[in-house]
């Protein structure tokens, strides 16, 4: 299977950044989508930004112009950089991604990180 190991997060003051990173491994042919996804206490999680293999990005309105999402094919791996943030922005932060798992077979599997803590002070 895929294992998503994330890092980065942490403690930041409101207006400081952060950057998220995560790695897949394991046994998979390739990947389709990968992006981050966040959870705040007693909210429901909701997507952050999510970019496709061809590098299109797509962006949660409240990431727009603050957050940037990149990645590496050929390093299965995927960034975050969140500039400005806000003391809403905290939450857990969860690496997902999309995985092709057979060559020339357009099905695919859905994987999670285990997570990582994002605090904003104000």
């Amino acid at each position: 299977q895929v294992q998503l190991v994330e890092s980065g997060g942490g403690l930041a003051q409101a207006g400081g950044s952060l950057s998220l990173s995560c790695a897949a491994s394991g046994s998979f042919f390739s990947m389709k989508n990968m992006g981050w996804y966040r959870q705040a206490p007693g909210e429901q999680r909701e997507l952050v930004a999510v970019i496709n293999n061809s590098d299109s990005p797509t962006y949660a309105d409240f990431a727009k112009g603050r957050f940037t999402i990149s990645r590496d094919n050929a390093r299965n791996a995927v960034w975050l950089q969140m500039n400005s943030l806000k003391p809403e922005d905290t939450g857990v932060y969860y690496c997902t991604a999309e995985a092709f798992i057979w060559p020339r077979q357009p099905v695919t599997q859905g994987f999670w990180g285990q997570g990582t803590q994002v605090t904003v002070s104000s």
